[in-house]
């Protein structure tokens, strides 16, 4: 498993967090679209397979050591988190 960080590809907002696993990954390289792992379903989940609200992908990065994973993407169909809020964060 790696955490994987959704971005915004043009405005660079966080749109959420998930897991990631090799199968995961290699079809999200694949399709071109996000697929993560839902550890609570214990399975594949095809971001947007019953919303609508997909994550094309436009860049995959990972941090110096490769135990996190950066999505550039492109979020069609609306929200990306499933509570259909967007993130909040405040400066204090």
């Amino acid at each position: 498993m790696i955490p994987a960080i959704a971005q915004d590809f043009v405005t660079g907002k966080i749109l959420m967090f998930a897991w990631m696993n090799a199968e995961s990954l290699a079809l999200t390289i694949e399709k071109q679209q996000v697929v993560y792992y839902s550890r609570s379903r214990k399975k594949l989940w095809f971001k947007g397979e019953e919303s609508g609200h997909t994550q094309l992908i436009k860049e995959i990065f990972t941090d110096c050591d490769n135990d996190v994973i950066l999505l550039k993407v492109e979020q069609t169909g609306g929200i990306a988190c499933h509570t259909g809020r967007n993130l909040v964060f405040s400066k204090n």
